[in-house]
């Protein structure tokens, strides 16, 4: 079997979320725990932490994978989706993982998997929780795929565990309400194992988290509590800041790649995070830190998140696709000192897309797309939506006929914003 074979066999023989939505969703571990046992219970022969939340898992999840290579450990990293190959979901050191790998995983595995008939999610956890064993990594860094008390990666018991927020996203399977979804971000929290919860988000929200911990014995810590960002400034390609945690003397000086203003509230868990993996016996400097958080895009390969593609005129994509997010982002865009602000904007069909449309000015200039995905809302039916709320565009079959429109029509003190979904970033042709 070859690499493109076994993943048209994933693609096609097992549910896959991103493109089926509800039909694919398999909440439990039951199958995910059998399907590891069939492979020796590969996810107990390294250490794991586990990163879950609603927005900013992703970006968290690889601002703590730099910052534990750069400190010279050999780090598995386990994200999803993908942005333009399968591979991107699973890396060491930030390598992806061999296709070979893939292919013998599925041939080795086929039979097993056709009678467990797991769902792709749950057949990708396996195959990232064995590799990393095979590769004898020190430590794995492993995204919650959604929610978190049901979702496969929560077969793990890691050293510590982060939640970065909770938003409206996935209500249909997590609750209409910030409590009940933080109920079931709350499912990661281990009997005795520490626990970090980045934002502050009102008493019932937290009351969640406290009782949980409560009810596990483990430490709860909250980051907004515990690292303080007293100054900082951002340029295009840099974030400087100054941070300091509870029980440090002195502020210290710090640089991020990933420059979205969301990114200050990720990087206090993060900071928090190595903290707490010093106490658990974790060798990391404050040079690694630095050079971590520095190099994050460099180090794991990350892409997507607030990614400027042009200068003149200015153009970012970022792959915000909730509420909460685009609120940040677009906030943040529409800052960008520009003649115009055009918005390149697409998303996916079970997304409430008419509390997210009022976030963005009615004066932009905006040009209306589809993902090459499933679950893609039509063009046409987001460019209907948009004009109810008085927000009129143009209609485009793809992202890239979209933004090569965008870029006719602007002039170089234009700013471009491509976004709504992680897959409209993923189609982007010069990604």
């Amino acid at each position: 079997m070859t690499f493109q074979e076994a993943i048209d066999y994933l693609y096609s023989r097992l549910p896959v979320f991103q493109d089926q939505g509800a039909r694919a969703y398999k909440p439990g571990l039951t199958t995910t725990r059998e399907l590891c046992e069939h492979l020796s219970d590969p996810q107990l022969r390294y250490k794991t932490i586990h990163v879950g939340g609603t927005n900013g898992k992703g970006s968290t999840s690889h601002m703590l994978a730099s910052i534990l290579q750069k400190a010279g450990y050999k780090v598995g990293l386990y994200t999803s989706p993908h942005l333009k190959s399968f591979t991107e979901r699973i890396r060491i050191n930030g390598v992806e993982i061999d296709k070979n790998y893939i292919a013998n995983f599925v041939s080795t595995h086929r039979e097993y998997i056709e009678s467990l008939q797991p769902s792709f999610f749950e057949a990708t956890v396996g195959m990232a929780f064995s590799y990393f064993a095979d590769q004898y990594i020190d430590v794995a860094v492993v995204e919650v795929g959604m929610g978190g008390r049901l979702d496969s990666t929560n077969i793990i018991t890691p050293e510590l565990s982060i939640i970065t927020n909770i938003s409206y996203d996935h209500m249909q399977y997590l609750g209409n309400t910030l409590p009940k979804i933080a109920f079931e971000k709350a499912g990661i929290i281990k009997p005795g194992i520490p626990v970090i919860v980045n934002e502050y988000q009102g008493e019932q929200v937290e009351d969640v988290f406290k009782k949980s911990a409560e009810v596990n014995d483990s430490d709860l810590v909250f980051g907004y509590n515990n690292v303080t960002i007293p100054l900082y400034k951002a340029s295009n390609y840099t974030l400087h800041f100054e941070a300091k945690t509870n029980g440090e003397v002195e502020t210290k000086k710090y640089e991020l790649d990933l420059v979205g203003d969301y990114q200050l509230k990720n990087v206090k868990g993060v900071l928090m995070a190595v903290e707490l993996l010093r106490i658990k016996g974790f060798k990391i400097a404050y040079e690694d830190v630095f050079e971590g958080l520095r190099s994050v895009k460099k180090t794991t390969g990350l892409k997507g998140r607030w990614q400027i593609l042009s200068e003149t005129p200015f153009v970012v994509c970022d792959t915000a696709h909730n509420e909460a997010g685009l609120a940040i982002t677009i906030d943040q865009f529409t800052k960008v000192e520009a003649q115009t602000h055009r918005f390149v904007l697409g998303f996916v069909n079970d997304k409430d897309v008419e509390s997210i449309l009022h976030l963005f000015p009615k004066d932009g200039a905006y040009y209306f797309c589809q993902p090459s995905n499933q679950r893609a809302l039509s063009a046409t039916h987001l460019t209907q939506k948009a004009e109810n709320q008085g927000i009129k565009g143009s209609c485009y079959d793809n992202v890239n006929d979209a933004l090569n429109a965008a870029l006719k029509d602007s002039g170089k003190k234009d700013a471009i914003y491509v976004g709504g979904s992680t897959f409209v970033v993923s189609d982007i042709d010069q990604l």
